[in-house]
């Protein structure tokens, strides 16, 4: 067989020169999140960051859930993540969650325990499956509002959580009318007693104004 016509060397090799910082974000970013299958999470990496869209990617490591290898239920930062991809529209299609679930390597059963719950279709309103996400963490009423805060808010971690109290009471009457036993004249007392405290913090609301009293 013949010696082909062009033969490569290492100085005829073209190598980006972004490359290196490509290869440590991507690392740091493995090392953050943890993905329980790293081929599949890396194929969704690099898919987003070719398309400019939001990585798959936990804003900090979870030491709390990094030792459990089997583990691919939601957890608060991968709830917080697929909302930072596909909260940027008000609806989401059913085929990009499982998409963006599947990328962060959750499992599928979970997912459609959720959509079955919420009885959603091809197109759902986000905000809704994410107070849904939010009950699969917290369990409780209270607690799944919690989470909301906390995944919600753009005060630094630690610090009062507060989200606009609109968004506070979508979710809450969402998960209130799941519920099924709760009437609304109910939901319209608390919401009403929450307000004082709303007025004084410029719209806003905050875990201590109904967590700690209530949970």
């Amino acid at each position: 067989m013949p010696l082909p016509d062009t033969m490569y060397c290492s100085q005829q090799i073209n190598i980006p020169p972004e490359l290196p910082d490509i290869l440590k974000n991507f690392t740091k970013a493995a090392i953050r999140t943890q993905p329980k299958d790293l081929l599949l999470w890396s194929a969704a990496y690099f898919s987003a960051l070719s398309k400019g869209e939001c990585l798959p990617v936990k804003d900090r490591l979870e030491k709390n859930v990094a030792t459990q290898k089997t583990d691919t239920r939601l957890t608060p930062g991968l709830l917080k993540t697929l909302h930072k991809q596909l909260s940027h529209r008000e609806t989401c299609s059913k085929e990009e969650l499982q998409k963006k679930w599947k990328g962060l390597c959750l499992h599928l059963d979970q997912l459609e325990t959720l959509l079955s719950l919420g009885s959603f279709g091809l197109e759902f309103d986000w905000m809704e499956f994410f107070a849904l996400g939010c009950n699969a963490l917290g369990g409780t009423l209270m607690s799944s509002l919690k989470f909301a805060c906390e995944l919600l808010t753009e005060d630094e971690e630690g610090g009062a959580a507060r989200i606009p109290f609109p968004t506070f009471t979508k979710l809450y009457t969402y998960l209130a009318h799941l519920d099924g036993d709760m009437p609304q004249d109910h939901i319209d007392t608390f919401l009403s007693s929450l307000q004082a405290q709303v007025n004084k913090q410029n719209g806003m609301i905050q875990v201590s104004n109904f967590y700690i009293s209530r949970k």
